[in-house]
């Protein structure tokens, strides 16, 4: 199958996006593909911003400074396991099934876990993975890993 654009990871913070991370930048260095991770995040679900003050509410911007922040963060150590992949953080304020497909657009493949971190346990798929098997504009692989996801529990 030929590539021309890069390669998506959808990444939210749980073990099963690491795994669908190191499985795509090992794909990615030997396609000689650029990754683009991508983390969606709303108001609810994004940390509290350095400048957040009681009685202050930050701009949107500061809180996707935060996202970005921990998406660093999380994906560090990854990442240092494959210095020739280049590698673009992107943090995406909406629903991550929504902000997921709208990233696949122009990609070569787009990989995601099967699960993240919320969800209920016995569920081999969550949805925001589903709806990207049934959306997205490039073809899509469900890294599982190592875990079997029916066995996980959401994470806190």
């Amino acid at each position: 199958m030929p590539f021309s654009g890069p390669i998506v990871v959808g990444h939210d913070g749980s073990d099963f996006a690491d795994q669908a991370l190191r499985w795509a930048l090992a794909l990615a260095e030997r396609a000689h593909l650029p990754v683009i991770i991508v983390r969606a995040w709303t108001m609810r679900t994004a940390p509290k911003p350095k400048t957040q003050e009681f009685g202050y509410v930050p701009p949107a911007s500061d809180f996707a400074d935060a996202v970005r922040e921990r998406l660093e963060e999380a994906t560090r150590e990854i990442l240092a396991e494959h210095p020739d992949v280049e590698v673009t953080l992107r943090v995406e304020r909406g629903q991550p099934a929504t902000v997921i497909v709208e990233a696949s657009e122009g990609a070569s493949l787009l990989v995601v876990g099967p699960r993240g971190l919320g969800g209920f346990k016995g569920l081999m798929l969550g949805s925001v993975s589903e709806h990207a098997v049934g959306n997205a504009s490039c073809p899509v692989v469900v890294v599982r890993g190592d875990d079997d996801p029916a066995q996980a529990e959401p994470e806190a």
